[in-house]
């Protein structure tokens, strides 16, 4: 503990003495930031240069053995932790209807379960992308767990459009860039019969009027997972596919986070307010973790992936999953 709080000392000292002047206008350049006005900037800066001093604090103790993670400076650190969470983390689970949950989801009793599963090496998912400062999380996600499946289906991966979702299941329970569920997107899929293809119905990161295009991606109905049961995702991610779920994504050491297993015991499981996808699981150096795919972009963690402890239900993981049926 001693040694943490002289590391802590001496790194406050090392970033007030440094002079990040040519730190910061490269990561402006790379991220392309730009801000309205000077004192716009000037706050920005001070977010960022706090974040840089968390990510060194942070980092110094992981090398020490106290932390299975890294995080990094990312384009999402000159906000905070607050600003994030407003911007990014759509999920809303406080609208989740009673009649959709099925808690006898038993269908896989006695399945096989392999030490480690990873569908993006099988060529089941799409690339990961940025879902902007729209709030789509919960479309991104739903979209990537019908992809899967229509693979296993038809035998060809291909990108289904989230932004269809985002402008045409408000009547399903939706709110476009302003958060929804996975629940509300396959209903949308399932009453509209079907949804468009990403090439025909491309995301632009906001909301705009819903427009018909050809459908490609049907849906016949979907599963919603035992709640906090992590056997019963595993077996589903195993057998069935990847699964759409929800996560607590407060914290700014997942909003920083830039490799290794994601175990930070503060992630508590409430409030469940960002959509995931569940693409495998496995374990390293004795430590099980899920392979998770996000929609922040390949510049955040293991390029676009978060490895996640398992069997901790760790930031909620086993809170809110669901798996379409095609």
């Amino acid at each position: 503990m001693m040694r943490v709080l002289l590391l802590a000392l001496l790194l406050a000292q090392i970033c007030c003495g440094m002079n990040l002047d040519a730190d910061w206008m490269s990561w402006k350049t790379e991220f392309n930031k730009n801000y309205t006005s000077v004192r716009e900037e000037a706050y920005r800066r001070k977010v960022w240069e706090q974040k840089v001093l968390e990510v060194m604090r942070h980092n110094e103790e992981a090398a020490a053995g106290l932390h299975t993670f890294t995080i990094g400076i990312n384009h999402l650190s000159d906000m905070t932790a607050e600003e994030v969470s407003a911007k990014l983390n759509g999920l809303r689970v406080e609208n989740f209807p009673p009649q959709d949950t099925n808690e006898n989801f038993t269908v896989l009793r006695d399945f096989p379960l392999p030490p480690s599963v990873n569908w993006t090496e099988d060529g089941f998912v799409t690339p990961v992308q940025n879902q902007g400062e729209c709030n789509s999380c919960w479309a991104f996600t739903a979209v990537g767990a019908l992809e899967a499946q229509l693979k296993k289906k038809k035998g060809r991966l291909v990108p289904l459009s989230v932004q269809n979702l985002v402008d045409c299941s408000d009547t399903e329970g939706n709110y476009g860039c302003l958060g929804g569920l996975m629940t509300n997107a396959f209903n949308y899929i399932i009453n509209h019969r079907g949804i468009s293809k990403a090439a025909d119905y491309p995301y632009v990161k906001k909301n705009e009027t819903c427009h018909y295009t050809h459908k490609y991606g049907h849906c016949s109905g979907f599963w919603v997972l035992p709640r906090y049961n992590e056997f019963e995702l595993q077996k589903v991610v195993a057998n069935i596919g990847p699964v759409a779920v929800g996560i607590n994504a407060d914290l700014d050491s997942f909003h920083q986070y830039k490799t290794g297993i994601y175990n930070n015991a503060s992630c508590t499981k409430h409030p469940l307010n960002h959509a995931v996808l569940v693409v495998g699981y496995g374990k390293e150096e004795g430590q099980q973790y899920w392979l998770i795919k996000n929609s922040w972009g390949t510049d955040w963690g293991e390029g676009g992936y978060v490895r996640m402890e398992r069997n901790k239900n760790r930031c909620g993981i086993g809170g809110y999953g669901v798996v379409p049926i095609v």
